[in-house]
């Protein structure tokens, strides 16, 4: 399943830049995801937790960040395994920056696949709702640890905690009004 997004960080663009170099600190700012190790390389052990409703996932895995400073761009491939459910995830997200007269346009395509029983969500159309929810989230935080004062204080800023079935309720009457939206716009045609 293909995800592609843009937001802005109201931030200069090597300001947001060097923010996304500190993988630890922008792992703070995605809700469910943690690192566990620094493998060397741009590699990094760690995890994400995701809850969808009745269901939970953790997936424990490694990502490869590719950064590419003069093109401001960057790739990152991660894969990870649930093992209490035997659900499997990978993404592969291409991310570039550029320059929007003192703040930072952000432009993330992201090609997720999932296997296990947390497939079923992808094909409702739901984990692209609740992707973009969870941007929202990411991009309050960043915000938030840029705008700190202080190294201390930024270090306490980290994601809220992902409230599964209110966030699986809100993707799910997202995706159920566009969904009547395409039925009535089809049969007034």
């Amino acid at each position: 399943m293909k995800i592609t997004n843009e937001f802005e960080v109201k931030s200069p663009i090597d300001v947001v830049w060097d923010a996304f170099q500190d993988v630890p600190t922008v792992a703070e700012c995605l809700p469910g995801a943690s690192i566990s190790e620094d493998k060397g390389g741009n590699v990094y052990a760690g995890a994400v937790e995701v809850k969808l409703g009745p269901m939970s996932s953790k997936f424990e895995g490694e990502a490869k960040i590719s950064p590419d400073q003069p093109t401001r761009s960057g790739h990152i491939e991660g894969k990870g395994v649930d093992r209490s459910g035997g659900s499997r995830g990978q993404v592969d997200v291409d991310y570039r920056l550029a320059d929007a007269g003192g703040s930072t346009r952000v432009f993330v395509d992201a090609d997720i696949k999932l296997t296990g029983a947390i497939a079923q969500f992808g094909r409702t159309g739901l984990v692209e709702e609740i992707s973009k929810r969870l941007i929202d989230e990411f991009v309050y935080c960043l915000h938030a640890k840029l705008a700190a004062e202080t190294p201390q204080e930024a270090a306490e800023i980290k994601a809220g905690e992902v409230k599964g079935f209110s966030l699986f309720l809100a993707g799910l009457t997202s995706w159920i009004g566009k969904f009547f939206k395409r039925l009535f716009k089809r049969g007034g045609e």
